[in-house]
């Protein structure tokens, strides 16, 4: 662990305003870390989330509402968390967009605005942050991929491309970090009933020609063998871990928690 050790550690988590990024930022608040919130949604439910947090596990909680698909903002971002905290030690790299269609329908836009989102701003917030880890010789980078990092799926090219990307990334940052006590780690979670995975049904259904009861029988569900959904509590309980001195080793990985679905 860094040399801070009894002072407070801090965590960016992008797209953490729900789904999974509010889950892993749920789980380090928990564990008496301070927290930079960041995404989208109204202003007084992320200002509840906020503040809830705050209260429940007595640590420093902010919200910075920087778009994931701007540079600048991004920088501002992690120079935000560093001057309210002084340093960051985890990125949590979560955010991500999703869209379901054939190749020969996907919009151009859509394209350009998951890679913007899902893969490039990875690259922003952790050249944000490099520099500093590497200078006190600590620093853990998660990126949240997919099991679609590791296999595919059709109707979802841009996801697809985008989660591969991230995995390759992680991969080439674990490299960089490795003398300097920076792990860069990725989490490739299988179907979690999120805001995101909810919204894919009906566009999956209506691209397969199916129900959305089938969809989440025949195609979601389908997928993981253990039939059920992954949780964000998992998720946030990895993400921890792989933030700790237990850890330490662990760095250039993706790790899957998808109910066996890459095993088949």
């Amino acid at each position: 662990m860094p040399k801070t050790l009894n002072a407070p550690l801090n965590a960016v988590i992008t797209g953490s305003t729900s789904g999974i990024g509010e889950g892993v930022a749920t789980a380090f608040a928990a564990e008496g870390w301070n927290v930079m919130l960041n995404g989208f949604g109204d202003a007084s439910e992320v200002e509840a989330l906020r503040a809830g947090l705050e209260e429940k596990h007595g640590v420093k909680v902010c919200y910075n509402g920087a778009n994931m698909t701007k540079p600048e903002e991004i920088r501002s971002l992690i120079d935000a968390a560093e001057t309210t905290f002084g340093q960051v030690d985890v990125l949590v790299n979560n955010a991500g967009i999703q869209h379901v269609s054939p190749i020969e329908d996907f919009p151009d836009e859509k394209w350009d605005a998951i890679i913007a989102i899902n893969l490039s701003s990875a690259f922003h917030t952790t050249k944000a942050v490099m520099a500093g880890m590497k200078q006190r010789g600590f620093g853990r980078i998660i990126n949240i991929a997919s099991a679609h990092g590791l296999v595919a799926s059709p109707f979802k090219s841009a996801y697809v491309a985008a989660k591969h990307g991230i995995v390759g990334f992680t991969k080439a940052i674990a490299l960089e970090g490795a003398e300097h006590g920076v792990t860069c780690n990725a989490i490739c979670p299988g179907y979690v009933k999120t805001p995101l995975v909810e919204k894919q049904i009906p566009d999956t259904a209506k691209a397969r020609g199916m129900s959305e009861e089938e969809v989440i029988e025949n195609v979601i569900l389908a997928a993981q063998p253990t039939k059920q959904f992954v949780t964000v509590e998992q998720i946030g309980a990895l993400a921890v871990f792989l933030s700790s001195e237990n850890a330490a080793q662990i760095t250039g990985a993706a790790h899957q928690i998808d109910g066996g679905w890459v095993a088949r």
